[in-house]
């Protein structure tokens, strides 16, 4: 096999943000298809790279999700949202919530993220423009007696989905990982099965400060799934193939404008295809 032509596909890898690791997992996976099948040509070992990265991705969860219209195992059905400040997790949370409530489904909100007095303003701006109630308590407010609140609400208003908002800082990870834990145990008092996804938001943007975001919230909680943001313009998604393949994560949704209808449930096949379509 010519030697170019594999770090070509190497360059390529390492360039949209794959991450180091991941790229050399893919290249040899390539290279054990290549002496089995036999390699005949670029336009070949393009369609393989897409092939194992598409599997890659399969692996680590990333089955693509059915539309938002998709029935619930249980209701309602809590996502607690984590993240850094500036990710875009509010505006995933307002996105999120326009999906499920223009599939029909009962949506609340609830303002955990009491930390930064724009967190719960601007999530009130998001919950008044898409039309569904929000639990605010206000900037100061215990985010856990928020988020045992939102679950009653939840319950005696028979909401489908839930989406709790979390404090982004990350200075101090004993601080986060108590305050992460505690929502999740006030939570259990009234759900017991809440949060069914933990749901972690990343600038795609920020490449492999993504992946530092990432390994510093698995370690603070147990995180679920991804949701990638700003994936519209310059942003190498590969970094979503690090991130699955490094920490077993799924996937779920992607963020490609600031449109409401601007999220997508995550196709790995459309995504792949996307991102090495010039390859």
């Amino acid at each position: 096999m010519d030697d170019d032509v594999l770090d070509k596909l190497e360059e390529i890898l390492v360039t949209s943000d794959v991450g180091v690791e991941t790229t050399l997992k893919i290249i040899g996976k390539i290279e054990e298809r290549v002496a089995r099948d036999k390699y005949l040509g670029t336009s070949e070992l393009n369609s393989i790279l897409k092939e194992e990265v598409a599997a890659l991705l399969q692996e680590n969860g990333d089955s693509d999700l059915p539309d938002f219209e998709a029935p619930l195992e249980k209701m309602p059905y809590v996502i607690m949202v984590v993240g850094v400040n500036g990710v875009g997790k509010t505006t995933t949370i307002g996105k999120l919530a326009y999906q499920f409530k223009k599939a029909g489904k009962k949506v609340l909100l609830g303002a955990s993220d009491t930390f930064r007095a724009a967190a719960v303003d601007q999530l009130q701006i998001w919950a008044d423009r898409v039309g569904v109630p929000m639990v605010n308590k206000g900037m100061g407010a215990d985010p856990a007696a928020v988020a045992f609140e939102t679950m009653q609400e939840a319950v005696k208003e028979n909401a489908d989905i839930v989406i709790v908002d979390t404090a982004g800082r990350l200075h101090n990870k004993v601080n986060l990982m108590n305050e992460l834990t505690k929502i999740k145990r006030v939570m259990q008092k009234v759900i017991p099965e809440a949060p069914q996804d933990v749901l972690l938001i990343l600038d795609a943007s920020t490449g492999q400060n993504a992946i530092e975001q990432a390994r510093q919230f698995t370690n603070a909680t147990e995180v679920t799934s991804l949701a990638l943001t700003k994936l519209d313009g310059t942003a190498k998604g590969g970094v979503a193939i690090g991130i699955s393949d490094q920490f077993r994560i799924p996937v779920k949704y992607i963020g490609i404008g600031e449109q409401m209808e601007d999220l997508q449930i995550f196709n790995r096949n459309e995504f792949v295809d996307s991102l090495f379509q010039s390859s």
